[in-house]
């Protein structure tokens, strides 16, 4: 099953979209106006090798599919199966 992370399609959240796509085995898609980040494993997003300010980076998760959030900081995004 893969798994998913929706992240709204606004300017403000592309930087961590870019960072989320060159992760290995993480496709990036769209689905209506959300940016969809798959993955079979669990993926961690650093926060400081996106750029965002703490106010984009705490509101750019829109959705879960399949993950839970085991980390959500200053320093990173990190997922992991429910």
């Amino acid at each position: 099953m893969t798994n998913r992370l929706f992240v709204l399609d606004v300017p403000e959240n592309v930087p961590v979209v870019a960072v989320a796509r060159d992760l290995p085995q993480v496709e990036v898609g769209r689905i209506g106006p959300y940016f969809v980040i798959e993955s079979d494993r669990p993926i961690a997003i650093d926060r400081r090798t996106t750029g965002v300010r703490h106010a984009v980076w705490y509101s750019c998760v829109a959705g879960l599919a399949g993950w839970r959030i085991a980390q959500w900081d200053k320093d990173a995004l990190r997922t992991e199966p429910r």
